[in-house]
């Protein structure tokens, strides 16, 4: 079976949609052959190389997997991995050309592909209802985590606070930051010796936020792999508030290292967290508040979380996860 990888998303930012196609592309059992622009390709300049370039550089008899979010419409013997649907569900949250593309772009691209992989039931559930596809086309195959590389007890290498509630994500409408930040201005005064950090960037596909930052917040911006594992195992909690997750890696990777964690009822969420954190409406800041305070609080709360936690990031392992998209591989010979 020869399996070409659409490596476009190897030039970003790692983030969730690279991590996730990176450690499938790491564990795969099989041999790849990764196709990538010679030289860094973003926005307009991405789309051109993925729709003119790639499909030059395919060979007679392979399947190429798209492993982030797009892929180029002349190929049709394709796996396409699709993370969500929030530009189109939510299309005020990017620029309006971002949106735009999507919108034009995934209705033409979708029926074309042999399979269309999502990672959680919730976006496939999404998917299957808006485009109508069948259902043995689209299938779940859900993130995981190292626990080689995320596990307790893992040295601070940042200069932050002893005690700190951390958001981690890109800095996009999306995640519900304001929300977050709402919150935190409620309870800031109950919990004097704890600071909010929140790790990530923007980007240009991007709606711009603005909103008022309380006291105590630090803002990182990106964060380099190799600090993320102690960054999660030195904090307090997670808070992940977002109003729409495809997944939600930064789950996994707390729990993993023994992190409490707290997040929204939105999306894909609630599947990843199971009975192991706290869930919020996202909607109503005051639950927010309230999940963080009583976490904060309690000691024997987090303790409680921390064990739940381990036990089940060590349901979500990457190795299986790719075991199972080299399933789907040999479904499409």
């Amino acid at each position: 079976m020869n399996v070409a990888v659409n490596g476009r998303f190897l030039d970003r930012n790692v983030t969730g949609v690279e991590r996730y196609a990176s450690e499938i592309l790491r564990w795969l059992p099989g041999e790849v052959r990764v196709i990538r622009p010679l030289r860094a390709t973003h926005g307009l300049g991405g789309h051109m190389w993925e729709q003119l370039v790639l499909p030059q550089r395919i060979r007679r008899g392979d399947l190429l997997w798209s492993p982030a979010n797009s892929g180029p419409l002349m190929v049709t013997h394709q796996v396409l991995t699709l993370h969500d649907l929030s530009p189109l569900d939510n299309p005020s949250w990017y620029t309006s050309s971002f949106a735009r593309w999507y919108r034009l772009f995934l209705p033409g691209l979708l029926p074309r592909v042999n399979r269309v992989i999502v990672s959680s039931n919730h976006v496939r559930e999404l998917l299957l209802s808006r485009f109508h596809l069948s259902g043995e086309r689209v299938i779940s195959v859900p993130g995981g985590v190292d626990t080689a590389v995320f596990h307790p007890r893992l040295p601070q290498t940042l200069d932050l606070p002893a005690r700190y509630v951390l958001f981690v994500g890109s800095l996009q409408p999306r995640k519900n930051l304001s929300g977050l930040l709402e919150a935190w201005q409620l309870i800031n005064d109950t919990v004097p010796d704890v600071w909010l950090v929140i790790a990530g960037v923007g980007g240009k596909v991007f709606r711009a936020l603005e909103m008022p930052v309380p006291e105590r917040v630090i803002f990182l911006g990106y964060i380099p792999e190799a600090s993320l594992p102690g960054l999660y195992a030195n904090a307090q909690l997670l808070c992940l508030p977002s109003f729409d997750e495809g997944f939600g890696l930064p789950i996994l990777e707390a729990m993993a290292c023994g992190t409490p964690v707290i997040a929204s009822t939105a999306g894909a969420l609630p599947e990843v967290v199971g009975e192991a954190g706290l869930l919020f409406d996202p909607t109503d800041v005051s639950a927010i508040a309230d999940a963080l305070r009583r976490t904060l609080q309690d000691g024997e709360l987090r303790e409680t979380l921390h064990v739940r936690g381990l036990r089940r990031s060590e349901q979500f392992k990457w190795q299986a996860s790719a075991e199972k998209m080299w399933s789907v591989f040999e479904e499409c010979r």
